[in-house]
């Protein structure tokens, strides 16, 4: 149980815990991860049999790391010290995890909320949207309450993420990385109940609101750079070829080939943007090292992306060309901004191309410079 200043409920949750330990018969230890209390807490937790983990780094994320660090269980069940998750229902979490789940999942909203327990934005609008927004872009298929602060795990696989938060996103990575990294997920009912402290709770609804999508979005390069980028490239080119070809025929085609053009250019760059920051979040830990883009981080990437690079730009060169030696024959003639725009997008195009190829090629270095260690001593 994380902790700060709950002495007021902290008893109860360590009485209800230490109910259930007895009752099922689990051999197991409370830990309070206590991040700096001053009201008491710490002396409550021993006087009560729990074993307290001193944590100076601040934050909820901290708190349940050093919380989960400490732990000589086999499987650790993390909850809020504020009397809001029973305690004493905590076998359906044991059974999943003794079946073999790595992480199993509290659903508040399939056990029961009750009156009170949480805010009308939050129940209704918050929590639903948010958890339907990591679903989509993290292809999550069993949790429907990513925000449930119940949750059970083992411990050696939920260490083996490295999960990096040390605010309230600790549990939103560790449910995002859980699936990244394949881990074997299930959820069971749980219910919540009002909290039991005379304080407002630590959350702030459109603050706390705004860090969640912020994770969902840094943790996803493709939803945030690779499809947005995809879509500005192909609306884009349609749009440029509509001006191109004419189709609408009025006086507006060259604005539209215009901003088609800086369209194309900047779709081109959040695409590529994507994949570089794809293998980032691998280098740092981020994403599993499995990637739809491996062909990329083998050697002879840094050749291919010049050669493709050199050509475009060359093909930019002679529409150049084409386009300076008509216009000083037919000065008048509107049609050739197209093939000037062309040429301009070709040759960034090309350059970044260049520019990319010798990004992943710094990429395949860091990487080797990664793998040799392990690979050294494999071989020993």
């Amino acid at each position: 149980m994380p902790c700060l200043n709950e002495a007021l409920t902290l008893p109860i949750c360590i009485e209800k815990a230490l109910t259930f330990l007895k009752e099922s018969g689990v051999d197991g230890e409370i830990i309070i991860a206590d991040n700096g209390s001053t009201d008491g807490s710490i002396e409550i937790a021993a006087r009560l049999g729990a074993r307290v983990v001193n944590v100076p780094i601040k934050g909820y994320g901290a708190a349940l790391s050093a919380g989960i660090h400490a732990a000589n269980g086999k499987f650790v069940i993390m909850g809020d010290a504020d009397d809001s998750y029973n305690f004493l229902g905590l076998q359906p979490f044991v059974d999943k995890l003794r079946e073999g789940y790595d992480l199993v999942m509290g659903n508040r909203f399939q056990g029961g909320i009750s009156p009170g327990a949480m805010p009308f934005m939050h129940r209704f609008v918050g929590n639903p949207m948010l958890s339907a927004i990591g679903r989509r872009i993290y292809d999550h298929k069993v949790c429907g309450d990513f925000y449930c602060g119940l949750r059970g795990f083992r411990k050696e696989a939920i260490e083996k993420l490295r999960i990096q938060s040390t605010g309230m996103e600790f549990a939103l990575e560790m449910i995002i990385k859980a699936e990244l990294f394949r881990l074997n997920i299930t959820e069971v009912p749980t219910t919540l109940s009002p909290d039991g402290r005379d304080r407002k709770p630590h959350l702030r609804t459109y603050r706390d609101g705004w860090r969640s999508l912020r994770l969902y979005l840094l943790m996803s390069p493709r939803w945030t750079f690779g499809i947005p980028g995809l879509a500005l490239f192909l609306i884009g080119a349609l749009a440029f070829a509509i001006a191109f070809f004419g189709v609408l025929a009025t006086s507006y085609d060259a604005a539209i080939a215009i901003c088609a053009s800086a369209a194309i250019v900047l779709g081109y760059q959040a695409v590529m943007l994507a994949v570089f920051a794809k293998f980032i979040a691998i280098e740092v830990g981020l994403h599993p090292s499995l990637t739809k883009f491996w062909r990329l981080r083998e050697p002879g990437t840094l050749e291919r992306f010049l050669i493709a690079g050199g050509l475009i730009t060359v093909a930019s060169l002679f529409l150049t060309a084409f386009v300076a030696r008509n216009f000083s024959e037919h000065n008048s003639s509107p049609h050739l901004i197209h093939f000037a725009l062309l040429a301009a997008v070709s040759l960034i195009a090309g350059g970044q191309t260049i520019i990319a190829g010798f990004c992943l090629g710094l990429f395949q270095l860091v990487s080797e410079r990664r793998e040799f260690p392990r690979k050294r001593a494999s071989d020993h």
